[in-house]
C-alpha cells in the first residue's frame, strides 16, 4: 500500500531510551543521528517536535545503576540528573545546526486541565513559530502514577502531544523494525506488518508486554499510542531508529516499519474529553444510557448513584462506557441523584443548567474503536 506524506506538515518525533544509550550512558552519536534527521525534515519544510526518552536511564547510569530502577523517588532523582545531560547533548548537536531546541516538561495533570492545556498549545505554537524545536518529556521528578500525575510512558506522552497539536504524522522510532505477527526472535514464521489499518483486538495481541530494562514501554504501549494519534486523524509510524536516514526516507513515502493508518479525526474537544483522566464516575439507568446514544442530555432523574469527589467541569466515567464533562461537582450531583429537572432549582438555587451535560459534553468509549 503505497504511503503518501506530500501534504504532512507537523511532525511528532519519539526516540526511545535504547537509541540514544548504551552500558556506559549517553551515546552522543545516536543523538547526533537524531538531530540530523530532523534538521533533514526541517530543510524540507516541516515543523517537528521531538519527545525523547532517557533521563532516568542516563540518571541512573550516572549513580552507577545497572538495573531497573522501580522505585518512585529514586527514579524521580534518577530523571532529575538525567535531564540536564540529556538536554545539555541535545543543545550542543542542535547548535551545531544554527537550530535552537527548547525543552517542555510537562505531566499528565497539564494534559487533563483544559486551561493548561490551552496554553500549552499557544506557548508550543510560539516555539514553533520562531523555528525553535521543542523537546517534550514527562516531568518524572514530580509525576507519579499514584497521584495520577504520570503519562506511563513516553509512547503515550508522544501521541498526547500529536493530537493536542494537531500533528499529521507521529514517528516513535524504537530499536526494532516495527510489529511483527510474532517474536522475530523466537518464531521463523513471524514477518513484519506495514500496514494497519484498525487496531483491532488481533492487531494488539501481536504485541509483548514488556519494555527494556531502563524504559517503561513495549510495543503494546507504541499500539496504544497509536490509537490515540489516529483519533486525532494522525498517522503513526513505528520504525528502527537504527536504519539510515530513517525519518527522511519515512516522509518520501518508503514503507519503513509499520504505519498504522488514521482513521475520522474526532475535535479537539472530543480528545481531550476521551484522553484525559477522569475524576469520578456517574453511574445511570438503562433508560438514561439509550438516551445518551440517541444524542441526548443526562438528565438528574437518570443518575442512580455517584463515585468520586469532583468539579464542574471534570472529566468524568459515565457507566464505564463514556467520558462526559459535567455542568455540576460530585456533591450537587449527589443533591440531584433520582430527581426531575424542574427541581433544580428549589435544591441548587435558580440560574443553573437545566441538565447534568449535553450531547457535546460526552464521548463513548466504543467512539474510539
Amino acid at each position: 500500500m503505497a504511503r503518501d506524506f506530500s501534504q504532512v506538515k507537523r511532525v511528532v518525533v519519539k526516540v526511545g531510551t535504547n537509541l540514544l544509550t548504551n552500558k556506559s550512558g549517553i551515546e552522543t552519536s545516536r543523538i547526533e543521528k537524531v538531530v540530523s534527521e530532523i534538521i533533514g525534515l526541517r530543510e524540507l519544510g516541516l515543523q517537528v517536535l521531538l519527545v525523547s526518552s532517557g533521563a532516568i536511564g542516563l540518571g541512573a547510569k550516572e549513580l552507577g545503576h545497572s538495573s531497573a530502577i522501580k522505585q518512585v523517588a529514586l527514579r524521580q532523582a534518577c530523571a532529575s540528573i538525567g535531564q540536564p545531560i540529556l538536554m545539555y547533548h541535545y543543545r550542543e548537536a542542535f547548535k551545531r545546526h544554527g537550530v535552537v531546541c527548547s525543552q517542555v516538561l510537562i505531566t499528565r495533570s497539564e494534559m487533563n486541565d483544559r486551561r493548561t492545556f490551552v496554553n500549552l498549545k499557544n506557548s508550543v505554537s510560539t516555539l514553533l513559530d520562531l523555528g525553535v524545536v521543542p523537546i517534550f518529556n514527562e516531568n518524572d521528578t514530580v509525576s507519579t502514577a499514584e497521584i495520577g500525575s504520570a503519562f506511563g510512558d513516553n509512547d503515550r506522552m508522544s501521541a498526547l502531544v500529536a493530537s493536542k497539536i494537531d500533528a499529521d504524522l507521529l514517528v516513535i522510532l524504537t530499536d526494532i523494525p516495527g510489529l511483527y505477527t510474532g517474536d522475530p526472535k523466537k518464531d521463523e514464521r513471524a514477518v513484519l506488518i506495514s500496514d494497519i489499518l484498525q487496531l483491532d483486538d488481533t492487531i494488539l495481541s501481536y504485541a509483548g508486554s514488556a519494555g527494556s530494562t531502563f524504559s517503561t514501554g513495549g510495543m503494546k504501549t507504541k499500539l496504544l499510542a497509536a490509537k490515540i494519534a489516529c483519533q486525532a486523524g494522525c498517522g503513526s509510524i513505528i520504525a528502527s531508529g537504527y536504519e539510515p536516514e530513517a525519518l527522511q526516507r519515512i516522509i518520501r513515502g518508503e514503507e519503513l516499519g509499520t504505519f498504522i493508518h488514521p482513521t475520522k479525526r474526532l475535535s479537539q474537544r472530543a480528545r481531550w474529553i476521551l484522553n484525559s483522566t477522569p475524576k469520578g464516575t456517574i453511574h445511570v439507568d438503562e433508560g438514561a444510557v439509550k438516551a445518551l446514544r440517541a444524542h441526548k442530555s443526562l438528565l438528574p432523574s437518570g443518575i442512580t448513584a455517584v463515585e468520586g469527589v469532583f468539579n464542574a467541569g471534570d472529566v468524568v466515567l459515565v457507566n464505564e462506557i463514556a467520558k462526559a464533562v459535567p455542568y455540576y461537582n460530585s456533591t450537587e450531583i449527589v443533591e440531584l441523584e433520582g430527581c426531575q429537572s424542574r427541581d433544580i432549582p428549589t435544591r441548587l438555587g435558580k440560574g443553573k443548567a437545566d441538565v447534568i451535560f449535553r450531547p457535546e459534553d460526552i464521548v463513548f468509549l466504543d467512539h474510539a474503536e
